[in-house]
């Protein structure tokens, strides 16, 4: 939701991103990767309780993923620049996901609960997005929906930073996953009928 309605307010800042590490001479693909390897590190720093530092992590890889697409944008989109953003993309999450799940194994079943939620949820995303004829401003038509990227790491960031709420806010994520598909799997069945 935030990502489809409070983007116009930091695209200035992800434009202007984008143009200096474009003059920079990086490419967008060469930032996504970047922003993986910065995001995949999350992980490792939640499980070693360096929550500050994961945070930091987390979020400058969302902000870069923000700025490959918009570099992307300014030169040239690609199939092959989609799928490493998307597919990068779960392997940040899966990295918060298994961090929390070894640093706080008490909470292993809420975790795997919301890792399925996710597979759930991506598969109708994508699912949709290759079987509508609507395109959007990326690769394929984007379904808006309750939780999009920037809601998910709200989510991840309180359950890193109230580790003591871990399975509760875990649970909140699961139940706003499951909302998220089903909005979107109502919306599906009026586009693809």
């Amino acid at each position: 939701m935030l990502d489809t309605h409070a983007r116009k307010y930091v695209d200035p800042f992800i434009n202007k991103t984008a143009h200096l590490l474009l003059k920079a001479k990086l490419s967008a693909n060469q930032v996504t990767f970047i922003a993986f390897l910065v995001g995949f590190s999350s992980g490792l720093w939640i499980y070693l309780d360096m929550k500050v530092v994961a945070l930091i992590s987390l979020w400058l890889s969302g902000f870069l993923d923000s700025v490959d697409g918009a570099m992307a944008r300014k030169t040239q989109t690609s199939p092959w620049g989609t799928l490493m953003d998307i597919t990068f993309d779960r392997l940040v999450e899966i990295s918060v996901i298994l961090g929390l799940a070894f640093r706080f194994p008490s909470s292993m079943w809420a975790l795997l609960l919301l890792s399925v939620s996710i597979i759930f949820a991506m598969t109708v995303f994508l699912t949709v997005g290759a079987l509508s004829e609507r395109k959007g401003i990326k690769s394929f038509y984007y379904q808006a929906g309750l939780a999009e990227r920037t809601e998910g790491f709200l989510l991840f960031s309180a359950m890193i930073i109230f580790s003591n709420a871990l399975t509760a806010i875990t649970l909140l994520f699961l139940a706003v996953e499951l909302f998220t598909t089903f909005q979107r799997l109502f919306e599906a069945k009026k586009l693809l009928s």
